[in-house]
């Protein structure tokens, strides 16, 4: 308990101690049990916890940002949890079954919102390049799009809590405006750690694979996620391998995001040795004998195939058309070609919008996706044709 006294005397009970993290994001984030997620019934119905505690924060939108909101922190019931963020509950019952210690969990999210609504107005005000993607971003009735509405209502007010960290799944609703998501998230990043003068860490979810994106559209937004990770004190969980329908922009499995992100926190932030935390990243490309080896980071025990062949790669020569390639694991390389392409430049693997990875590392955690190459106008033939 702790005792305020003044002219009166004032006890708050039944205070815990412990690690706040933040889980913010779109509706991935949101989903919770109420969606009619019966799988996680016994989860839910098991999830009282004392030392679990868990603050939503309601949607809410301002032009300036504000000092206060409404809320109320609860104590972990399967009541609570039905409503509560998911993949928030899971990544906080892990690191408390992890680390002996209370949990608070501070949910801030609205499915649907861009990344703009979640960043300082001014930040993207002066950069012509975030302000001329804001403006192209349609109007919803379900969600704000105006530039910092739901940062200054919902993440502003909480600058004065100490928080370990923010976990974040967000980014399909900048699918349109993937070529300044990686310069919009990175101004995010560093305002909300500006806000609450601390250098927070910062894991986030790669949106997963989705065949209403269309093409390689949401292969361009995953890419401009990849490259978020040059930020300072931040990681990416890849969750490709967790869709069960592609045509499903919700995919279900929130448990193994959870996971995946509280085995990141617990590596990361916590120091705890041996967990699967570092998913295999393209390093570099060399060309010989017409094939090209990809050399990747994060497989000191080497690739493994999950499934009957190896699917997922295109190369192309200089003509910029990209064909379906043999593909085959040598050591901890991959050597890719096809023998209509002679004399290949580029190579792609899973760069379209609705690719699951079958490439993984030995530790179980799968391959991003990848292209080796910068061009924006390749021949149509370079999408896969189960899209």
């Amino acid at each position: 308990s702790i005792t305020l006294k003044g002219r009166n005397t004032i006890t708050i009970s039944d205070v815990l101690i412990g690690e706040v993290w933040d889980c913010s994001g779109q509706s991935n984030m949101e989903m919770s049990y109420s969606w009619g997620i019966k799988q996680y019934t016994e989860d839910v119905d098991n999830s009282a916890n004392q030392a679990i505690r868990l603050f939503h924060v309601p949607r809410l939108t301002a032009d300036y940002p504000q000092d206060d909101l409404k809320g109320e922190w609860v104590v972990c019931s399967p009541e609570a949890v039905k409503t509560f963020s998911l993949a928030g509950y899971f990544f906080g019952s892990k690191l408390h079954q992890a680390l002996s210690v209370p949990v608070g969990l501070i949910e801030a999210n609205w499915g649907g919102t861009p990344a703009e609504v979640w960043t300082p107005k001014v930040l993207i005000e002066k950069n012509p390049a975030l302000q001329s993607a804001a403006d192209s971003l349609k109007k919803s009735e379900g969600w704000t799009i105006e530039p910092a509405v739901a940062y200054n209502a919902m993440i502003y007010p909480l600058v004065n809590f100490t928080i370990a960290g923010v976990i974040w799944y967000q980014g399909e609703s900048n699918v349109g405006t993937a070529s300044t998501y990686h310069e919009l998230f990175t101004t995010m990043i560093q305002s909300w750690r500006a806000a609450w003068k601390s250098d927070f860490p910062f894991y986030y979810v790669q949106i997963a694979p989705f065949s209403g994106y269309g093409g390689s559209r949401g292969a361009f937004l995953q890419e401009a996620q990849t490259k978020t990770l040059d930020v300072p004190k931040t990681g990416m969980v890849v969750v490709g391998d967790l869709v069960a329908d592609l045509k499903n922009i919700h995919p279900i499995d929130k448990k193994d995001v959870g996971y995946r992100l509280a085995d990141m926190a617990l590596s990361k932030t916590y120091g705890q040795k041996d967990l699967p935390v570092d998913y295999p990243l393209f390093k570099s490309m060399n060309i010989s004998k017409g094939k090209a080896v990809i050399i990747f980071q994060n497989v000191a025990k080497g690739l493994v195939v999950k499934g009957n062949a190896l699917d997922g790669f295109y190369i192309a020569g200089a003509d910029k058309v990209f064909k379906p390639a043999m593909a085959k694991i040598e050591g901890k390389t991959v050597v890719v070609w096809n023998k209509d392409v002679p004399n290949p430049v580029a190579v792609r693997f899973d760069f379209t919008s609705a690719s699951i990875p079958d490439l993984f590392n030995k530790e179980g955690l799968p391959v991003n996706l990848f292209r080796t190459d910068d061009w924006n106008d390749v021949s149509r033939s370079e999408e896969h044709t189960s899209e």
